[in-house]
């Protein structure tokens, strides 16, 4: 090869690579909020598209919320949210946006039942607003949607269902929607791990169905709305043939389809891992990303 063809193929090459780069997002994996509400500090891990540092413009928003047991870094690090937005946004799948991703411990986006730990007054009141004056991020309703996984499903239904002022779409993978017989059958032991902290602590039976039960379930607060009102939100509900929540997001499609609420249910093959979240967060943002394109 003479020394004029090699030197163009490496320019070739460079340009490719250039172009590559250019079109990669930036990630900054934790910053934090000063809440007074929660009365500590809240990190959260952020994407902002390409061109956020060259572009005078604002974006629409998506909060992705994570899972039991993981933290605002999940979905970058076991998801790679980073790489699957790039990709979407540069073959225009999705539009470019803002991805927030807050740290929630294990607090399932609620309020708890004894006032010790407020987070969703903390989301609402605090951190969105926070998150909203600090980016360059749209802050019309028709511009932020909602999206999570397992306990951040249920996050992003609770978020969805009591707030549907504020957000034009939410996507749940996998959610923890569970029937009231489901809380009043469960095991001592995962009542008192799992939901003694939020809904009531030692409680069996049908006593588990407290108030602060009813507030935070899913199925109930859906058969409290009206079509009307669940409509103003469109919502995308995915979770797999091998996934043992997937009973209470069966029964979350019958509510919905009882009451003539359009929305998208997905039944695809897989468990409740992080292989069935990476493979379905793509269609996920392309279905809210969809509520943010005029039509």
């Amino acid at each position: 090869m003479k020394i004029t063809q090699k030197l163009l193929l490496f320019c070739f090459i460079l340009s490719v690579s250039s172009a590559f780069a250019q079109r990669q997002g930036k990630v900054i994996e934790e910053q934090t909020v000063k809440s007074r509400i929660l009365k500590r500090n809240v990190k959260y891990t952020i994407y902002l598209p390409a061109d956020y540092e060259t572009a005078n413009r604002s974006y629409p928003v998506v909060y992705l919320l994570h899972g039991y047991t993981d933290d605002n870094t999940g979905w970058l690090q076991f998801g790679e949210i980073n790489r699957y937005a790039d990709k979407a946004i540069a073959e225009g799948t999705i539009p470019p946006m803002v991805i927030v991703m807050p740290n929630a411990d294990s607090s399932w986006y609620i309020n708890s039942y004894d006032g010790k730990e407020k987070y969703e007054d903390f989301f609402i009141k605090e951190f969105m607003p926070d998150i909203e004056k600090a980016y360059r991020i749209k802050t019309e309703k028709k511009y932020r949607g909602v999206a999570g996984l397992s306990m951040g499903g249920y996050g992003t239904l609770i978020y969805a269902l009591k707030y549907p002022q504020l957000f034009a779409a939410g996507a749940a993978l996998s959610a923890a929607v569970l029937s009231d017989e489901q809380i009043t059958d469960m095991p001592d032991a995962n009542w008192e791990k799992i939901f003694g902290q939020l809904y009531g602590r030692e409680l069996k039976g049908k006593d588990r169905l407290t108030k602060a039960w009813q507030d935070n379930s899913v199925l109930g607060l859906v058969q409290g709305k009206t079509t009307e009102q669940l409509s103003s939100v469109r919502y995308w509900i995915d979770c797999g043939d091998d996934d043992g929540l997937s009973r209470g997001n069966s029964l979350l499609h019958i509510a919905l389809m009882e009451k003539k609420v359009a929305h998208e249910f997905r039944v695809r093959d897989g468990a409740h891992n992080w292989t069935y979240w990476r493979t379905g967060i793509t269609n996920a943002l392309q279905f809210i990303g969809d509520s943010f394109r005029q039509k």
